[in-house]
């Protein structure tokens, strides 16, 4: 077919439907430009593969970014995943996101424990239980993809505890994390591939010296992250050395490897939120120019494969570790002092140090509010029971109140039957004066005999000196004391 065209365009001319060379030059050299650019930008693939059905890996910052890449490749494989997330397991969004990924790969065995990285008492409450095991529980990998930015041109931020954010999350609770999971990693069987990827990035080049410091005048943003990832790369350094030196009680040596990974620079969350400098004219911007950042930063999914990279390549466990990965391949440090021992001793140090201050005053200021809670609880436990004897006592007081009640009802009811029974007897009297029935009857007339058997004499009683009507009607039944019966 294009030995046709050319013969036509030769014979007859340039075709009118065609644009013109110069134009179709034009538009074909900026696509190939486009397309060239954003296939050098998105970086090398992972070409390399391994067994992770069942394999125990935890993972930071799981739930967004590089890190829900790396989690949702790991879950496809088969792997264990156990997020460390700072949202409770309970969470709505957690929940959701755990049920989606479980749809999506078919894999259940996908878990959350909570681990906020702003609070060291979380991470030493997560480590410690899951060190407490016996045996060993198995784990096969950490990945630490977890890492926090403030935005440019934002004021210092702290933890509750007192520590720059940007220091405790990317650095510090990493150190603290792998510190006490330090046995189980060691305890682990000697054929086991563990692997601890660390993920770090190139702003570590800019970053000033450790053994420097870092005070509130000379902080900025970047600054901080910068620090906060040559810190990471100095102690993951030195993390292997310590690994090393554990002398296993089989006398084999140690397999477990600590692997460095430079993803590149990607459209997350958190560069999102560095380019937009966490504004809403930021944001609009972004969008308006999201071409750009869409040509020229890595998508998560192509970010992480340099990360897949260290979890599955088999040749890095041949090797001594601590190696760096970049585009899937292994490169040099820029900086000497990543491997300076001195620095990595200071640094181990004063991390101890700060770990331990801030514990303890964390510890006193949990055990006051632990006390405080309980002043509070036992007195409302005092005021629950104050009202239920408030309440106990106004029911006895109603009782007692219905009861007198009662009574003096019962009172006034008797009062008014026998007002009325009296006024009923005199009523009856008069009518039977009137009809002269039992008129002059002084047995009838003496309140004792309230009963018509007792009101009819039982016999006729003669007056006289020595009988009393009154007297023999008590006695009636006796003998008449010399009253003859008539």
């Amino acid at each position: 077919m294009p030995l046709p065209f050319l013969a036509h365009v030769y014979y007859t001319g340039y075709p009118t439907w065609l644009p013109e060379p110069l134009r179709l030059l034009k538009v074909l050299g900026t696509v190939g430009a486009v397309t060239l650019t954003k296939w050098y930008t998105s970086g090398r693939s992972n070409r390399s593969e391994r067994n992770m059905h069942g394999r125990v890996v935890l993972i930071t910052g799981g739930t967004s970014g590089i890190g829900a890449a790396t989690t949702l490749e790991l879950a496809q494989r088969g792997a264990q995943i156990v997020l460390l997330t700072r949202l409770a397991p309970t969470d709505s969004f957690l929940v959701d996101y755990i049920d989606d990924l479980r749809t999506r790969t078919g894999n259940q065995m996908i878990y959350a424990e909570q681990v906020d990285l702003a609070d060291l008492h979380s991470v030493r409450q997560f480590a410690t239980k899951w060190i407490d095991n016996a045996p060993p529980r198995r784990l096969d990998m950490i990945v630490l993809c977890a890492a926090t930015m403030v935005p440019p041109g934002s004021p210092r931020v702290e933890t509750a505890e007192g520590v720059e954010v940007t220091w405790q999350v990317n650095f510090l609770a990493n150190f603290h994390l792998l510190g006490i999971l330090s046995p189980a990693i060691r305890a682990q069987p000697f054929d086991r591939d563990v692997r601890i990827v660390i993920p770090t990035c190139s702003s570590y080049i800019s970053a000033p010296k450790l053994d420097a410091g870092l005070d509130r005048e000379g902080w900025t943003p970047q600054t901080a992250y910068a620090r906060s990832k040559l810190a990471l790369m100095v102690f993951a350094r030195a993390y292997q050395k310590h690994l090393d030196a554990y002398k296993r009680p089989d006398q084999l040596p140690m397999t477990a490897r600590v692997v460095l990974v430079d993803p590149g620079l990607a459209r997350t969350p958190g560069m999102r939120r560095w380019l937009t400098r966490g504004s809403l004219w930021g944001l609009g911007l972004y969008l308006v120019f999201y071409v750009f950042a869409w040509l020229l930063l890595k998508s998560p999914e192509m970010a992480a494969q340099s990360v897949l990279f260290g979890v599955m390549e088999s040749s890095l466990v041949r090797v001594p570790g601590g190696r760096l990965i970049k585009e899937c391949m292994e490169v040099d440090c820029a900086r000497k002092d990543v491997d300076d021992e001195e620095v990595a001793k200071k640094l181990w140090e004063a991390s101890d140090k700060l770990i331990e201050r801030v514990e303890k005053q964390q510890a006193v200021k949990r055990a006051k509010a632990k006390k405080e809670r309980e002043k509070d609880e036992k007195k409302k436990e005092e005021e629950q029971k104050r009202d239920e004897e408030k309440k106990k006592t106004a029911a006895q007081v109603e009782e007692i109140e219905a009861l007198v009640d009662a009574i003096t009802r019962g009172k006034a009811k008797a009062a008014k039957e026998a007002k009325d029974g009296k006024q009923t007897y005199k009523k009856e009297t008069q009518e039977t004066t009137k009809k002269g029935g039992r008129k002059g009857n002084p047995s009838h007339l003496h309140p004792v005999f309230f009963t018509d058997k007792l009101r009819r004499p039982p016999f006729h009683i003669v007056a006289g000196p020595y009988t009393s009507p009154i007297a023999h009607g008590y006695v009636y039944q006796d003998g008449q004391r010399g009253v003859t019966r008539l």
